[in-house]
């Protein structure tokens, strides 16, 4: 039966199946999934705490499956709808724990997607295990992949993690609370509106690895709607697909009172290989060098004076600012535009700075470097 096609409902909670729903959207037109799917517990009966209070378990009829082979043919059909309306550029991020999980990673394989990592959430304040049968399970795992194998590009934004980790490149471990406190919802008795309600910050850190600003992400286990409220924030489009009128009714009223960030907080660390190629030379065109001006090694004890071609020379050695600099170091590399200095009211500062002052002219950065008024250089002359 061919199922009628939808035009791309942004900021949008659909209701209903979402294997249908995902059928029914436009081929390609996600840039991610990210998919909190029914984990099949496979729970036996209640669970009790030493002092034989319930546990407020998953036991919900979402997450009942009649056998393996039944939350197979499941898993598979919507990871089958999900590639239907994946961009063949974007990637699908799906987060398990040890009852599902593997199987999920089996099915993405075998539908043709690749595995770029398997990231540990490791949770800070996970629940005990009572009985103190097994060890405390205090992870789940979240599997990303692009659409193929063949796949070209995708969006990582590696320079922007490795700001939000303190200049570390991130790891596959992320050591992230469960929702609790304020964040967790509620209805009017106190009771949590979802059991499997995701942290924020969880999807904080998946949006900024895997989606820029005005990109679209589907979440088809909608819930709670962390995945919106998160997107909304960020400045992403949204798109929810929720058959339960409860949990799509409480996320609706959860999204609606986020409130965007503004654009300028909205803008990312951009890979090195982005930003538009200023040459040394430029600097002496727009008047932040001038011609006989001097440049200097990182502690000031050395000094190279600019040529108008752009060149730099220390004694009879010349030549651009990355040679020179590695001449003087008797290194064979050198990046000039950390290694040589300018002089300014300031002390010494980077000539990669003047770089960026000029990508700033240009609108392809923000500025670093106020200029004098007069428009003159920033240097101090020798």
């Amino acid at each position: 039966m061919s199922v009628q096609q939808l035009e791309l409902p942004l900021d949008t909670i659909l209701r209903g199946d979402c294997i249908e729903l995902m059928r029914s959207l436009p081929a390609g037109s996600v840039d991610m999934i990210f998919a909190d799917p029914p984990y099949n517990l496979q729970l036996g009966g209640d669970l009790t705490r030493p002092d034989n209070s319930k546990v407020d378990a998953v036991d919900d009829d979402w997450d009942k499956f009649s056998d393996f082979a039944a939350y197979d043919r499941f898993t598979r059909d919507w990871l089958a709808a999900a590639r239907h309306c994946l961009k063949d550029t974007g990637t699908i991020w799906v987060i398990g724990s040890y009852h599902n999980i593997f199987r999920v990673g089996t099915a993405l394989q075998d539908q043709g997607y690749w595995m770029l990592n398997d990231v540990i959430w490791r949770k800070t304040n996970p629940m005990p295990n009572f009985k103190g049968t097994r060890l405390q399970n205090a992870h789940e795992t979240l599997i990303w992949c692009a659409k193929s194998k063949d796949q070209k590009r995708y969006t990582f934004n590696y320079d922007a993690l490795k700001v939000l980790n303190d200049d570390l490149q991130m790891r596959s471990d992320w050591l992230i609370p469960i929702c609790s406190g304020s964040e967790r919802l509620r209805d009017a008795d106190g009771t949590k509106i979802h059991p499997t309600q995701k942290p924020e910050a969880l999807l904080h850190r998946v949006m900024t690895a895997a989606t820029r600003p005005g990109d679209v992400v589907l979440d088809p286990f909608f819930g709670s709607g962390t995945t919106g409220a998160v997107a909304k924030a960020l400045g992403r489009h949204w798109i929810g697909l929720e058959r339960d009128d409860a949990y799509a009714d409480a996320a609706q009223a959860r999204i609606d009172a986020v409130r965007p960030a503004c654009a300028s907080g909205l803008a990312m660390m951009k890979p090195k290989r982005e930003e538009v190629r200023i040459p040394f030379g430029t600097l002496i065109e727009q008047g932040l060098l001038r011609p006989g001006d001097a440049i200097y090694s990182p502690r000031g004890d050395i000094s190279a004076r600019v040529r108008s071609d752009g060149s730099i020379h220390v004694g009879d050695t010349a030549g651009s600012i990355h040679r020179v600099g590695a001449a003087v170091q008797q290194a064979t590399a050198c990046n000039g535009w950390t290694y040589w200095h300018v002089r300014t009211d300031a002390g010494l500062m980077p000539v990669d700075l003047l770089r960026r002052e000029i990508r700033a002219r240009m609108g392809v950065a923000a500025p670093v470097v106020p200029l004098p008024a007069a428009g003159g250089p920033v240097v101090q002359a020798a």
